[in-house]
């Protein structure tokens, strides 16, 4: 059942699926609303991991930090693809949407003792607000849907309703059981979408969950900026020591240029035509936002090494930048990226930039500034060779349908 592919603001309206052809379909003012929510726990997160890294407790940090990050990844995934399907603009949907960004506000509120002392309460209770919003959204769905759509609506509320209760064993479970508690969750929560759909996928629209990523990769990467930019701030005016922190920001910034140039230069939506591939890709982008927001995380950690407040090594201060940094490049390439490249010369650039860029972990004090040339120079690579083929007619369309 499909119905006005251009809703407007009105008091109450039957919450119905919408045209999965919708021309001009684009994010809305409330969707850019509750993604800018979300900066606050994402930043939350990675102040976490930057005092685990700096203090010598990666490891630790590395896990507190990928489930937090599940945490904060999923609910945004809860509400991007149903509104992607379901959106109907009016007063109750926008109502029980800012009801749902009540609930990440208070899930980045227990961030910090998620991490400091694994009390997972405030983050559960934030789940508690969001995910009770989330079923009243699907039982309006089920409640104007009939025969496959409307089981799966209501397979989408049972699921999410009975995931919500399996979380509260974090409030209880020992503390050295919670990360094994979290990952049998993890992997319920995944399974809830692939369950609710396999008879009628949900009307999502390509182009507009395609521009949604790449707007979440926009706050992500702008975190990394903010979060660096702080950083060296703060290193300047404590220690006066600009000829250190100079070859970081630059090498950081170069790292988040490149970065989001390999992101945005592919047209995403193209690779969204079954809801198979729309799983894979929507799932695969966990690792990718994680890894975006963890290389601001890991250039403050590189400040703190660079003006004697991290309790490391250079060598694993430097970890803490190529490592998230590598992981990026090489999933955006196989993701969506290695399907517009033709030709081995175009295949490799990013694997390879990927190598290169973790290789840098050894150049000890220049490792930034070096991770940052070789990303650089990877998209440089991807435009000469893009130009090469294809000629100088109509370079950035060009650029942007084969690169």
């Amino acid at each position: 059942m499909t119905h006005d592919p251009a809703p407007h603001a009105r008091p109450l309206r039957p919450l119905v699926s919408r045209d999965r052809h919708q021309q001009h379909r684009a994010a809305t003012p409330l969707e850019l609303f509750f993604d800018l929510c979300f900066v606050v726990a994402v930043a939350q997160a990675g102040i976490g991991l930057v005092h685990a890294v700096a203090e010598g407790h990666a490891d630790q940090g590395v896990l507190d930090y990928a489930m937090v990050f599940f945490a904060i990844w999923w609910a945004w995934m809860n509400f991007t693809w149903f509104a992607s399907a379901y959106d109907n603009d009016d007063a109750l949907y926008r109502v029980v949407t800012l009801v749902q960004i009540a609930g990440v506000l208070v899930l980045a509120a227990g961030v910090s003792e998620a991490f400091e002392g694994h009390d997972f309460l405030l983050v559960w209770l934030g789940y508690v607000v969001m995910r009770l919003a989330l079923v009243v959204q699907w039982l309006r769905a089920a409640r104007h849907a009939s025969g496959p759509e409307r089981a799966t609506s209501m397979r989408y509320a049972g699921g999410v309703l009975a995931c919500q209760a399996g979380w509260s064993a974090l409030l209880f479970a020992p503390e050295g059981v919670r990360p094994w508690v979290f990952l049998v969750m993890a992997l319920l929560e995944l399974a809830v979408p692939v369950w609710a759909e396999r008879r009628l996928p949900t009307s999502w629209h390509p182009h507009h969950i395609a521009e949604r990523y790449g707007l979440f990769t926009i706050i992500v990467l702008g975190e990394t900026i903010a979060a660096a930019t702080v950083a060296v701030k703060s290193g300047v005016e404590e220690n006066d020591a600009l000829d250190e922190l100079m070859p970081i920001a630059a090498g950081g910034l170069l790292l988040v240029f490149a970065a989001w140039w390999v992101y945005f230069v592919v047209p995403a939506h193209s690779r969204l035509r079954s809801s198979k591939e729309g799983f894979v890709w929507g799932y695969g982008h966990y690792l990718i936002f994680s890894s975006a927001a963890a290389i601001g995380a890991g250039l403050e950690v590189a400040v703190e090494h660079a003006v004697g407040k991290a309790h490391i090594s250079a060598t694993a201060a430097a970890a803490a930048v190529t490592m998230p940094s590598a992981l990026y490049l090489l999933l955006v390439w196989v993701l969506h990226a290695r399907y517009f490249k033709v030709g081995i010369a175009q295949q490799v650039v990013l694997p390879a930039a990927a190598l290169g860029v973790l290789l840098c972990t050894f150049a000890g004090d220049w490792a930034v500034p070096a991770a940052g040339l070789v990303a650089a120079a990877a998209v440089a690579t991807g435009v000469a060779l893009t130009a090469r083929r294809g000629g100088r007619t109509g370079a950035a369309a060009d650029e942007r349908n084969h690169w």
